[in-house]
C-alpha cells in the first residue's frame, strides 16, 4: 500500500522550487543534490507524474508541480510556524538564523551587536550574508534583512537601530587644493566625481537637498564602482569626489585623509532597519537578535 508522500519529500520539493537549483536546496536542506536528485525521481514515480524539468544548468517546476508547490506553500508556512511556537519553549533560542544585509549594516553589526549576541546565545549559528541587492527574504530563505529605512518593503515589520546616517560627498584635500571647492550641488559638473553602480547596473544620480529644494544630478566622473569603501579609498587617492555614507567616510576624515563639501545640502536621513515578515511567527532566535540589537545596536 501506497501511503503517498511524505512531508519530507514535500518541504524538499518547495525548496527546489523556490531555489530553482539542486545545489541550493540541497545545502539549505542539509542534503547532498544526489539524494536530493534521487528524492525527486522516487516522489515523481509515487505520484505518478513529472513535477520538475531538469537540464544540466537549471531545473524549472512543470505546470503540476507549480501547481502542488502553491498549494504547499501555505501549508508548509503553518507547520513552520507550529514547530516555531513549540520551540519556545525551549530555554535558549538555538538553530540558524540567516540574516540578509548591506555591507555597510554589517560592518556595524559587527562591532558590538553581533559579538554580544553570540557570546550571550552560544547555541545559535549566524549566517550573515552581505550583497548590495535588496532581495526578497522570504523567497531566498532568510529570517529577516537590514537596509535603509527607504528601501525596506512595506508589507515589513522594521526595527530601528543605529540613529541616523548621512550621504556626504567628500574628497582629499589635494584634489581640493588644486580646484575651486564646490559650493552648490550644479558646482559638480565641473569636477571629476567618483560614481557609483546600483546594483541594477544603472549609475546612482547624487541627491542633495536644502530647505526643502531637493536636487538629483547624474554627476560627471571617468571612475565608476560599486562599493563604498572602493570609493572612499579611490577619493583618498586623489581621484575625485566621492558620495558616500558618513560611516564609510568616518575614519578618513578623522585621520584628515577627506574632508567633507557641500555639508549643508546633505541633510540627515532614517537610517538602518532590520525587517521581517509579519504574517509568520518570530522565530526565538531572531527575537533574541532583536532584543540585543535594541541593547547594543
Amino acid at each position: 500500500m501506497n501511503d503517498g508522500p511524505g512531508l519530507r519529500e514535500l518541504t524538499a520539493l518547495a525548496a527546489i522550487v523556490s531555489r530553482r537549483s539542486f545545489r541550493k536546496a540541497a545545502d539549505d536542506l542539509d542534503l547532498s543534490p544526489s539524494t536530493l536528485s534521487h528524492m525527486m525521481r522516487a516522489l515523481e514515480r509515487d505520484m505518478g507524474v513529472r513535477l520538475l524539468n531538469r537540464t544540466t544548468r537549471s531545473v524549472a517546476p512543470t505546470e503540476a508541480g507549480e501547481r502542488l508547490v502553491a498549494r504547499l506553500q501555505p501549508l508548509l508556512r503553518d507547520i513552520d510556524a507550529a514547530l516555531a511556537e513549540v520551540d519556545n519553549f525551549r530555554k535558549l533560542p538555538a538553530g540558524t538564523l540567516r540574516i540578509n544585509s548591506s555591507e555597510i549594516a554589517a560592518r556595524l553589526l559587527l562591532k558590538s551587536v553581533i559579538p554580544a549576541f553570540l557570546a550571550r546565545y552560544p547555541q545559535v549559528s549566524l549566517d550573515l550574508v552581505t550583497e548590495g541587492r535588496l532581495v526578497d527574504i522570504v523567497a531566498e530563505g532568510f529570517d529577516a534583512g537590514i537596509r535603509l529605512g527607504e528601501a525596506v518593503p512595506q508589507d515589513m515589520v522594521a526595527v530601528r537601530f543605529g540613529g541616523e546616517t548621512r550621504f556626504i560627498a567628500v574628497a582629499s584635500p589635494a584634489y581640493l587644493a588644486a580646484r575651486q571647492v564646490p559650493r552648490v550641488p550644479d558646482d559638480l559638473k565641473d569636477h571629476s566625481c567618483i560614481r557609483f553602480r546600483l546594483p541594477s547596473g544603472k549609475p546612482y544620480r547624487w541627491e542633495f537637498e536644502k530647505h526643502g529644494q531637493e536636487i538629483s544630478i547624474d554627476v560627471p566622473g571617468m571612475l565608476t564602482l560599486d562599493h563604498m569603501e572602493l570609493m572612499a579609498e579611490a577619493a583618498v587617492g586623489g581621484l575625485g569626489i566621492a558620495y558616500i555614507s558618513d560611516r564609510s567616510a568616518q575614519a578618513y576624515i578623522e585621520q584628515g585623509t577627506l574632508v567633507s563639501v557641500l555639508d549643508d545640502w546633505c541633510p540627515p536621513i532614517p537610517g538602518l532597519y532590520l525587517y521581517y515578515p509579519g504574517h509568520r511567527l518570530v522565530p526565538p532566535a531572531l527575537r533574541a537578535f532583536i532584543d540585543v540589537l535594541k541593547e547594543t545596536g
